[in-house]
């Protein structure tokens, strides 16, 4: 009895303890912008969205920029807040510091 109590104590702390370590985003679900505030942010910036997932607790944007570069974007799904862009050369930017920016 007492093995299955710690077991279950793990496991019930597993998922609070993975979001603080390794996601980058640990935003409560209530609180996400949905999705069509996530386009509106891309066509804000001039890119063309070929894909909308969530990765790491993070909205993420996979399309091309204005000048055409493949882009993956990550953002902050309760800010909307841009954390990083990545484009497919290999180029990055980072934005996490504060959330307070969004892309230009």
């Amino acid at each position: 009895m007492k093995r299955s109590l710690t077991i279950l104590t793990f496991l019930a702390a597993l998922p609070c303890g993975a979001a603080l370590a390794g996601d980058d985003c640990a935003v409560p679900l209530a609180d996400w912008q949905p999705r069509s505030a996530v386009v509106r942010l891309a066509e804000e910036n001039g890119w063309v969205v070929r894909r909308i997932k969530i990765d790491d607790g993070c909205y993420e944007i996979k399309g091309t920029d204005r000048e055409g570069r493949r882009i993956e974007v990550t953002v902050d799904p309760g800010t909307l807040q841009v954390i990083e862009v990545e484009y497919e050369d290999g180029g990055e930017r980072h934005f996490r510091e504060g959330r307070g920016r969004k892309h230009d």
